[in-house]
């Protein structure tokens, strides 16, 4: 769980770094799919017992939130690369 936890803004960052919004959506895609794993190791904790429903449920909230984040941040990149041709994402 802390590898996946990890990994979600280590691909952010690595993928901003690369400043090229087609990189940056591409590296946005993996932290989302780390994100899922995070979920889905969540989920299986939770079932074995060894975290509480309720702290379960405030960490999935927050799962939720951070996916929605992502979502937005890739989509906002999307638009502009319609809007813009230009690949570079810093000036």
């Amino acid at each position: 769980m802390r590898r996946a936890a990890v990994s979600v803004p280590s691909n952010i960052a690595e993928g901003q770094g690369y400043a090229n919004r087609r990189e940056f959506l591409r590296f946005l895609r993996h932290s989302r799919g780390s994100l899922f794993e995070l979920e889905t190791q969540l989920r299986i904790a939770t079932r074995l017992k060894y975290v509480s429903d309720s702290e379960s449920n405030k960490l999935l909230l927050e799962i939720d939130e951070i996916s929605r984040m992502l979502s937005g941040l890739a989509n906002s990149l999307k638009e502009l690369n319609t809007s813009d041709k230009s690949e570079a994402i810093h000036d």
